[in-house]
This record gives C-alpha cells, sequence and structure tokens, in this order.
C-alpha cells in the first residue's frame, strides 16, 4: 500500500536508512513457516497459512557477506520499476552473516495494517545493533506484498467493509489472524535462522499501528512475552478492558488523548505491570516507520510531510524512537534501569509524558 504510494512520487534519487548507532554488525535472514493446522484466514483456496518472516540479529563477522535490500526482488519489482529513476534504500544487515556468539533477548515485530514487515527497520536494525534478536512477521494478504522463496507474491485480499458493524468485525479478524501468526511464530523460534543466538526467556514483542495492537493482543493470551511496546496504534480486542500485568510501554503522537483515541486512556487504566505512556511532538502517524525519513527523502510537498511524518526531522523522530524503545527493553528484558523512562529527559525535550498517564 504505502510502498506503491512510493512507487508513484519517488524523484530520481537513492534512498537510505539513518545508520544504526549500535557498536555491533548485523545480519539477517529471512525463513519461510508454513502452518499446516489452519487454511490461510483470507484465501479460501490456501490450503495452510504461509507466513515469511526475516530475523535481524548481532553478527559475529560480515564479512563476504552483502547488504540486503529494503524488500525482497519480487516486490522491488513491482515498487520500484526500470524506468521508475529511483532506487530503493539498501539496509545496514548483511545477508546470512554468522551470529554473535552468546544468548541475546528476543524481540517479535509487527507491522501496521496493510504494511509488510520491512516498514520499520531503521529501527530494527539498530535494536539487532545493539544486542537484540529481532523477528519481523509479514501477515500475507493484509499486508501488501509478501514474496515467498518460490517467487510467488501474496497480495493485499482483505475484504472491504460495507457498514460500522462490518468495519468493526473486520479488525477483530485481522487481530485474531496476526495473534495466532504471532504465536505460531513464537512456536517455531527454535527452527529460525539465528536461533543458536536467541535467549528464549528473555522476549519482547512491538509493533506499529494495528502492529502495537498485535503486541498487547498476544500479551494477553501469551505469557511467553514479557514485555510490549504499541507505536501509535489504537487498541482493540478484549486487552482494552482485560488490561495486562506485565511491562508495556505506549509511544505515540499526540492523537491520543482523551478525546481523541479512547482505546489509550481505557488500556492505560487496566495495565498493571509497570507502564509507560509517552508522545512524541511533532510526529504523526507514520512517523512510527521508515516513511519518517523516506517522505523527507523524496520531496513531498510540505503539506503531505506534515499530515503522514508531521513536523518533526526525520533523522531526529528516527533517533528518538530508537532510545526510548531500547531503553523499555533494555529495562524489562536486560535488568538495566537507566533513567530515560523516568520522566522528561533535557536530551530529548520532544518526548513528553501527558497527564493523563499520571
Amino acid at each position: 500500500m504505502l510502498t506503491t504510494l512510493l512507487a508513484v512520487v519517488l524523484a530520481a534519487t537513492q534512498l537510505t536508512l539513518p545508520q544504526p548507532t549500535g557498536p555491533l554488525r548485523v545480519g539477517t535472514a529471512t525463513a519461510h513457516l508454513v502452518d499446516t493446522s489452519r487454511p490461510d484466514p483470507w484465501v479460501a483456496a490456501e490450503r495452510h497459512r504461509e507466513l515469511m518472516v526475516q530475523v535481524w540479529y548481532p553478527a559475529r563477522s560480515v564479512r563476504g557477506h552483502q547488504r540486503a535490500d529494503w524488500v525482497s526482488p519480487g516486490v522491488a519489482a513491482i515498487v520500484n520499476p526500470p524506468d521508475s529513476g529511483f532506487t530503493l534504500p539498501v539496509t545496514h544487515g548483511y545477508v546470512g552473516a554468522p551470529p554473535a556468539p552468546g544468548r541475546h533477548p528476543v524481540l517479535l515485530y509487527s507491522p501496521g495494517f496493510g504494511v509488510e514487515r520491512t516498514a520499520s527497520t531503521a529501527l530494527v536494525e539498530d535494536l539487532a545493533g545493539h544486542g537484540y534478536v529481532v523477528v519481523t512477521i509479514d501477515h500475507p494478504h493484509d499486508a501488501g506484498f509478501v514474496e515467498f522463496p518460490d517467487g510467488r507474491i501474496a497480495l493485499r485480499d482483505i475484504p472491504t467493509p460495507t457498514s460500522p458493524e462490518q468495519e468493526e468485525q473486520l479488525l477483530d479478524k485481522v487481530l485474531d489472524v496476526r495473534v495466532t501468526d504471532t504465536r505460531f511464530v513464537l512456536s517455531r523460534l527454535r527452527e529460525l535462522p539465528a536461533a543458536t543466538a536467541m535467549d528464549l526467556s528473555r522476549i519482547g514483542m512491538f509493533g506499529h499501528s494495528m502492529g502495537g495492537a498485535t503486541a498487547a493482543a498476544t500479551m494477553l493470551v501469551d505469557r511467553r512475552i514479557r514485555a510490549g511496546l504499541n507505536l501509535d496504534g489504537s487498541f482493540t480486542g478484549p486487552v482494552i478492558e482485560a488490561g495486562l500485568n506485565r511491562p508495556f510501554l505506549m509511544l505515540g503522537s499526540d492523537t491520543h488523548g482523551d478525546e481523541q483515541d479512547e482505546t489509550w486512556t481505557r488500556t492505560w487504566a487496566k495495565l498493571r505491570g509497570p507502564r509507560y505512556w509517552l508522545e512524541l511532538t511533532g510526529s504523526a502517524h507514520l512517523s512510527f516507520s521508515d516513511y519518517q525519513v523516506l517522505f523527507h527523502q523524496i520531496g513531498l510537498p510540505a503539506d503531505q510531510i506534515e499530515q503522514t511524518v508531521g513536523s518533526i526531522d526525520g533523522d531526529r523522530s528516527v533517533a528518538i524512537q530508537r532510545a526510548y524503545v531500547r531503553a523499555f527493553f533494555d529495562r524489562h528484558l536486560r535488568g538495566r534501569p537507566g533513567t530515560l523512562l523516568n520522566g522528561p529527559s533535557p536530551r530529548y525535550p520532544e518526548i513528553s509524558f501527558p497527564a493523563a498517564a499520571g
């Protein structure tokens, strides 16, 4: 969906992602998982649910390995035809590089509704460079494009609701499918690339938009996830009333106040573990994705920039998000308390702790 928008507006330019800040080099590898216990929930003709995941991890060495492209070749051919005049980003992860020694905390990532697993690569690869193994999940037929190893590309195939009731039912199904996808991935972590580098006693999850709602909903039903984080996503499903008793962070734009997104205030009241509500001044919904920097690079008109990724500088926004996401997981998966989450910081005046968070 959003990658298609890029294809329409991009001028002749090389797009880039911000350099990771961690001390470790980053490896990456993809895996194709097949859940034979269920058919695809969106396409009845597909007998089994197939998923693509990508693992990002600290690498022992990257010598002899190539940097991974931002999206797979088949997807790139769709969104970036030869005559487009632009080049999609190359990531800072090296394909198939050997993992660094030791066992590292594991983070699962779920993207927004209609978006691919690559949408927050700048944040994901930075976490890997700081010693996390991050598993990003594609949700086929929900995402715009998912390419499988044999070259098949699953396109978005979500029905269009025609009433508010149908829309609510659709979102409930989207969430349920994503939670089931995520729990299946959790059950297969030992089979993934770089599994030897994973500490499966320390698992967290984060996501953007519907992916953030997925993190919360999965935590509610699966105690393997010890800490969760929602990047600017409205909550949905039973977690709003049931709450959570483990650490959870809500990081968003200023659109989640009392009168703008009641799901944040309602869920906040039910969080019984360590809880954090942070807002990033000058941000908008897509600020919490790679589009925060890419839309600036392609020179979108100022009004479109502010509407989609806000008025904040793109690189600054990414740097702030990296710092706070890492601080949260460092505190609750690594036992490094730090001070960044204790209140406003002069290093990051753009981050506020709303009064509603109390």
